[in-house]
């Protein structure tokens, strides 16, 4: 089946009322959208030509009607028990896969694609939906969301949390373009796009309701019309604070959260963020 017609179907299957629809067809048509998700033909999100990003909403409502078809199911290892919806079992990799999964506690879902030459170190989590470009580094105790789309050549650090989207079924999931490095503790959530080769420092949280100060330009950045904040490209963001207004505040010394666009990436920020070539 291809994606139109796989794209055709879910729609007809989505908009019946619940106990209209007929199961079996259903599972296929789920079990069909994640396998194509899960070799990267199919994806959440896409980025056009003119560096737009355009959100497939047909793959978001085809994982909650995954959701709402499957049924629990015992995946157990040993002394772990894990139970989850047999429509999502854990993903397994081959050799020939050419991603590099290090011991330790690792987890992919049904329905996440991880491109030659990811490197995930333990433990860490990517849940179904999600798109990981090749040579990304997914650090310890980091989080890929669901359906969201990481680039080329991503470092996403230790404790790193890149937020999920699923409903509502139109909003655009969180995007991390090439070349991005996202430091330790950061979460990125609710939407947000950083653009290619930006760098999020240590701590810098991000949402579709933040505003980020760019020192460098002068200027505020805010969510746009599509509801969406986009960091951009090359920004360099720091924590910083801001003073809060009134006088209990002034009173208190009490400042606000407010990340900062503190320079644009230079050499010499490349040379800090680089890994090393062997490690990937």
């Amino acid at each position: 089946m291809t994606l139109s017609e796989l794209e055709r179907r879910m729609d007809s299957l989505t908009a019946m009322p619940p106990d209209e629809v007929p199961r079996d067809l259903a599972r296929q048509a789920v079990a069909e959208t994640l396998d194509a998700l899960g070799r990267g033909v199919a994806r959440a999100a896409s980025r056009d030509e003119d560096g737009a990003w355009r959100t497939h909403a047909w793959v978001k409502r085809a994982i909650l009607l995954g959701f709402r078809l499957g049924a629990l199911a015992d995946y157990s290892s040993g002394a772990f028990s894990f139970l989850d919806k047999d429509t999502y079992p854990p993903r397994t990799f081959a050799p020939e896969d050419r991603v590099r999964i290090v011991p330790g506690g690792s987890s992919v879902r049904a329905g996440a694609y991880l491109a030659p030459g990811v490197v995930c170190m333990p433990p860490m989590y990517v849940n179904t939906g999600a798109y990981v470009d090749e040579q990304t580094m997914i650090d310890s105790h980091a989080l890929v969301g669901s359906c969201a789309q990481i680039g080329k050549r991503v470092h996403l650090s230790a404790a790193a949390q890149i937020g999920g989207v699923l409903e509502p079924v139109g909003a655009a999931p969180v995007i991390v373009e090439d070349d991005v490095f996202v430091g330790g503790g950061c979460g990125v959530y609710e939407g947000c796009l950083i653009r290619a080769g930006a760098v999020l420092a240590p701590g810098v949280t991000l949402t579709g309701s933040t505003r980020v100060y760019d020192l460098v330009r002068e200027s505020v950045i805010e969510r746009n019309e599509a509801g969406i904040l986009e960091v951009p490209e090359r920004a360099v963001v720091a924590p910083g604070a801001r003073a809060a207004s009134g006088p209990f505040a002034k009173r208190h010394g009490l400042s606000l959260y407010a990340p900062v666009v503190v320079k644009y990436r230079d050499s010499k920020t490349d040379a800090a963020t680089a890994l090393e070539a062997t490690l990937r």
